[in-house]
């Protein structure tokens, strides 16, 4: 059986993972979105969009350029690399699977407990 350690340790890397999902995805649809912004649309604290932004732009994933056209003076746009955009694809491909293996354990649960009900 995995330490407690263990699983802190993966269930830390795994919320990590989302978090770097979420805002890939958010970033690919709207390239001038706010650290606030992402931040509030994705439940998380300013200071943890910009840690994983910082994440993102030192893994090579997304940069960050100055958007001229912006109404906020300090408007940037956070754009996925080429590299970015593959990470993106094996981030997506990881985070539904994992989706689907707790949507098959849930619907195992549910039945459970439709039967112990049923008794």
């Amino acid at each position: 059986m995995p330490s407690t350690r263990s699983n802190t340790i993966k269930r830390k890397t795994r919320l990590q993972e989302d978090v770097h999902f979420w805002v890939m995805k958010r970033l690919q649809e709207t390239s001038d979105i706010s650290q606030r912004e992402l931040a509030r649309e994705l439940g998380v604290s300013l200071g943890s969009v910009n840690y994983c932004l910082q994440a993102l732009m030192e893994k090579g994933w997304v940069k960050m350029q100055n958007f001229s056209k912006s109404k906020n003076k300090l408007g940037y746009v956070y754009l996925l690399t080429p590299t970015g955009l593959a990470e993106k694809s094996a981030l997506t491909r990881r985070f539904l699977k994992r989706k689907q293996e707790e949507h098959e354990a849930l619907r195992e649960e549910i039945e459970a407990l439709k039967k112990d009900a049923d008794q």
